[in-house]
């Protein structure tokens, strides 16, 4: 990792922990808001714990925007939580040969890049 990819990714680690400590839910309760900014610094952790040992310079830019993605996001709608995406169950595959390794390969690549770890650490 370069010096100034370590001081990005190091920066929004920071940034996430500021975020978490400013927190306010949306609905304003207090055992809400203490739930949230749990949860935001449990994933932090935990999504920065597991990609600790990336080297790949593209695998850490797509972490990097990956994070850049879900803080944009959740500071917008209010919610710490990704946003689900939903797709009918045979949405995506064509009208010949919906083959069921066809779709779960369709899923992937439509998955938002805010979501791409997230079935993994959950």
């Amino acid at each position: 990792m370069t010096p100034v990819t370590r001081q990005e990714v190091l920066g929004l680690y920071r940034k996430i922990f500021r975020i978490a400590k400013k927190w306010q839910s949306a609905s304003g309760q207090i055992e809400e808001t203490i739930k949230e900014k749990e949860y935001i610094k449990n994933e932090a952790k935990t999504l920065f714990q597991k990609n600790k040992n990336v080297t790949d310079p593209k695998l850490i830019k797509q972490c990097i925007e990956e994070c850049e993605a879900r803080i944009e996001i959740g500071l917008h709608y209010n919610i710490p939580y990704p946003r689900p995406i939903h797709l009918p169950p045979m949405g995506l595959a064509h009208k010949q040969g919906r083959t069921l390794r066809h779709q779960e390969k369709l899923r992937k690549i439509s998955k938002p890049i805010y979501l791409k770890s997230h079935d993994e650490v959950s």
